[in-house]
């Protein structure tokens, strides 16, 4: 099962050593397992993954290949927006592109993983 983590990590150092662990089991074995999408701060992963990019995210979770005007007719939008949020989750590797030009997201599960801590 191959599953994508967003996690909120001001310690980029420690965000590397994670990414970087990933990498040496991924290499070993000879499979991804995990990916790791982490961001400095809540507003910055907010800006890039907005609640409609959420949306697009769950339409496309377990959908297999899907073109991007089925994509838009099932969240009812319109392409153009759908088109926007789409190329910019294919920017994060949330997403990727077939060979046939349809868009797929290639993980099983979507996991966020943050704690909000009070402040020192």
């Amino acid at each position: 099962m191959k599953t994508a983590v967003i996690e909120i990590n001001p310690d980029w150092k420690a965000a590397l050593r994670t990414g970087a662990k990933g990498m040496r089991q991924a290499a070993k074995s000879g499979r991804v397992q995990q990916a790791t999408f982490s961001y400095a701060s809540p507003e910055l992963l907010f800006s890039e993954i907005s609640p409609k990019r959420w949306g697009v995210l769950e339409a496309m979770s377990g959908a297999g290949e899907m073109s991007l005007r089925e994509l838009a007719r099932r969240l009812e939008r319109d392409v153009k927006s759908v088109h926007r949020d789409v190329h910019a989750l294919l920017e994060i590797g949330l997403l990727e592109k077939t060979e046939s030009g349809k868009i797929v997201c290639p993980f099983d599960k979507v996991r966020v993983d943050f704690t909000l801590e009070q402040a020192a």
